[in-house]
């Protein structure tokens, strides 16, 4: 039986809207951007609800989870738009998710296509809890000491984007898939375990309860005010190079989405140079238009914590092919399956 839109709204955390509002529009969304009392997003929500009139409904998932959903409701579409990371967003185009809509503001972002945008910039991070240790682990060798058994636990590749991100920074790291997979398996002797959600994360290591865990700089910038212990580094690869993997926030129109202009006026809205204006003053991203750089401190601190730290970028359409192989392998190399 197909769920009724009201009965799957239902199941998730919602902006609190009114279930009768008439004029709405529907977004599935990654966490971040929505974190703490004054966020970007219901920021721009609320702008955009006294602007137009129409009521965002909000739903929220892991990168993996909320394309997962999209292509269960695929004959009954109950989203307008996606909010997600690569190499989640490439997948919803690959298999159909996503309808062509070219964005006002295409030109002036580079990286648009006619089937997604990225939405703010940011990059894969880690994070250590500082009233602990006295250091942050240097490297990526340093993370397979014994010291941090059952105190070091990252999101789970294909659920959570930034969860994929540590395997495909582990590539990268350490030179090979064959040798980042390699990694990863030692690395299971420490790990706490499956976790769907980055950002739960961040409190247990803020608690001591975990040392060690994985984020985005995005999110976890906007986190450590809340956070205090929490402290953001990068390891070091064999050669001594710290790199970041660029995991923007990408938007897309979902394919068959019931209130589609709705979804579409929202897109460009946050896309706008306005929207795009405040992303960092509000939650501490980076955003994505050549023609626009903030000045506040939150952009400043951003651009800052990434001294010294090389970022990159895989082919995104050869790793969203390959995705499904590579999750696969992971679970094997880590006995999680």
């Amino acid at each position: 039986m197909k769920l009724s839109r009201l009965a799957l709204l239902s199941a998730f955390a919602l902006a609190s809207t009114p279930v009768w509002a008439d004029s709405v529009v529907t977004v599935y969304s990654i966490d971040g951007l929505h974190d703490g009392d004054n966020s970007w997003y219901q920021a721009q929500f609320d702008a955009f609800t006294k602007a137009t009139g129409i009521t965002v409904r909000y739903v929220e998932g892991g990168g993996g989870v909320v394309v997962e959903r999209l292509a269960k409701e695929r004959t009954n579409p109950q989203a307008d738009v996606l909010v997600t990371a690569p190499p989640f967003i490439q997948r919803a185009a690959a298999d159909k998710l996503l309808a062509s809509f070219k964005t006002d503001s295409a030109a002036a972002i580079p990286g648009s296509t006619d089937f997604y945008s990225p939405l703010v910039k940011n990059y894969l991070s880690f994070i250590y809890n500082g009233s602990v240790l006295k250091a942050a682990p240097a490297s990526w060798q340093e993370l397979l000491d014994g010291k941090f058994k059952n105190k070091l636990q990252y999101s789970t590749p294909g659920q959570a984007a930034d969860g994929t991100a540590v395997m495909l920074q582990a590539f990268h790291s350490m030179g090979s898939k064959e040798a980042g997979f390699d990694y990863l398996g030692k690395l299971q002797a420490n790990n706490v375990g499956p976790s769907a959600s980055t950002g739960k994360l961040t409190a247990l290591v803020n608690k001591g309860e975990l040392y060690v865990a994985n984020g985005d700089l995005q999110m976890n910038l906007a986190q450590m005010e809340r956070n205090p212990n929490v402290k953001i580094f990068w390891p070091a690869n064999a050669q001594g190079e710290r790199s970041a993997l660029a995991l923007p926030y990408v938007i897309g129109l979902v394919q068959g989405a019931p209130e589609s202009e709705n979804g579409k006026k929202l897109i460009n809205f946050l896309l706008s140079k306005e929207a795009q204006t405040a992303v960092s003053a509000l939650s501490w991203g980076m955003p994505v238009r050549s023609d626009v750089t903030p000045t506040d401190d939150h952009y400043k601190a951003a651009t800052a914590a990434l001294n010294g730290v090389k970022s990159w970028e895989p082919n995104w359409d050869e790793v969203a092919t390959s995705l499904s192989a590579d999750i696969s392998r992971w679970h094997k190399v880590t006995d999680s399956e």
